[in-house]
């Protein structure tokens, strides 16, 4: 299926969850807030957050600095 992520075209297979973006990103264990469709979708909801043909999904990550 395809969709944006963070600005760009992305494919994923069907059926596939933010779950699936995250461990694409490697972002386990790390900071980030995920939006799909100007929504953001809170943290509980990643495993079983299903993804459709078209969306749009903005991926930040939180970076810590001195």
């Amino acid at each position: 299926m395809k969709l944006t992520l963070n600005g760009e075209p992305f494919e994923l297979d069907e059926g596939a969850t933010l779950q699936d973006i995250i461990r694409t990103l490697e972002l386990q264990g790390k900071r980030y807030a995920i939006e799909v469709n100007e929504d953001i979708i809170p943290r509980s909801e990643h495993p079983d957050y299903a993804l459709h043909p078209g969306d749009t999904v903005e991926v930040v990550q939180a970076i810590g600095g001195g």
